[in-house]
């Protein structure tokens, strides 16, 4: 058996997620069907990270075990001519066997991004979350680096009564100004071992209470150490949300020759 890694990227726009479910369309069930038409085999697709319905991907990590005598340059342009355009496969590499996209990662990175001109840009729409009134950038700036570290994000999260735990190890939490189509965005980078489900939403959301004056950067610590969702802020939406990169321990998973352990995750993997 051979184990071969993806990297994906994708729209995640019309996917009602990116893990199989019973309807609507996903992307693991976007490339299942893609494989099985390329290859003749009918194989499950693990990925790294599951995305709600909205959010989008540029460096999504799948694993499939295959008996595939494909090259991987055949795979990547044979993947492509068969899944559909909202998705795309962007490398294709050949991992140990004991490689697993989802468990032998130790690091997601995701960047949610906020239109905060006088008027919103239609392009964007599906990517960005428009904010009309003006944010205090600098007090967001502030508050996000009380998350670095390790924490119980209790707070920060969807109340799931079967959760193990709360406790995650966050690496980064910024905010930078990015420019795209010649217009000034706000980006809020987090990378963490791993994330609780809505968590970087939840983050987002209550960041925006801070970017409106409504709560303080030392109110947003406490928010964090009183571990109650009651007293974050609203979950934003979905769309403006991007995976940016899955992290693995050094020598586990090279692209183009670089191993992605040792690469700085924000930067796509």
């Amino acid at each position: 058996m051979r184990n071969v890694a993806l990297r994906l990227a994708y729209d995640g726009t019309d996917f009602v997620g990116s893990q199989y479910q019973n309807q609507g369309r996903t992307v693991q069930g976007a490339l299942e069907q893609a494989w099985e038409e390329l290859t003749q085999e009918r194989r499950r697709v693990t990925l790294a990270g599951r995305t709600d319905a909205g959010v989008h991907a540029a460096g999504q990590v799948a694993n499939i075990l295959t008996e595939t005598t494909h090259s991987r340059k055949t795979i990547l342009r044979g993947m492509n001519a068969k899944l559909p355009e909202d998705v795309a496969v962007q490398a294709v590499r050949d991992v140990g066997p004991d490689f697993h996209a989802r468990h032998s990662a130790n690091r997601r990175a995701y960047r949610y991004l906020i239109d905060n001109n006088d008027a919103w840009l239609p392009m964007l729409r599906n990517y960005v979350l428009y904010v009309e009134q003006k944010l205090d950038v600098t007090a967001m700036a502030a508050a996000l680096p009380y998350l670095e570290g390790t924490h119980d994000f209790t707070a920060f999260s969807a109340l799931v009564p079967d959760q193990r735990s709360s406790v995650r190890t966050c690496y980064t939490a910024r905010l930078s100004e990015i420019e795209l189509f010649g217009r000034r965005l706000i980006a809020i980078d987090l990378a963490a071992n791993a994330f609780l489900q809505h968590m970087v939403r939840v983050i987002v959301g209550t960041a925006l209470l801070v970017g409106r004056r409504k709560i303080s950067p030392e109110d947003f610590q406490d928010i964090l150490k009183g571990r109650d969702r009651r007293a974050a802020g609203p979950t934003s939406v979905a769309h403006g949300l991007t995976l940016m990169s899955v992290g693995y321990p050094t020598g586990t998973l090279r692209w183009d020759g670089e191993s992605i352990g040792e690469a700085d995750v924000l930067a796509g993997g």
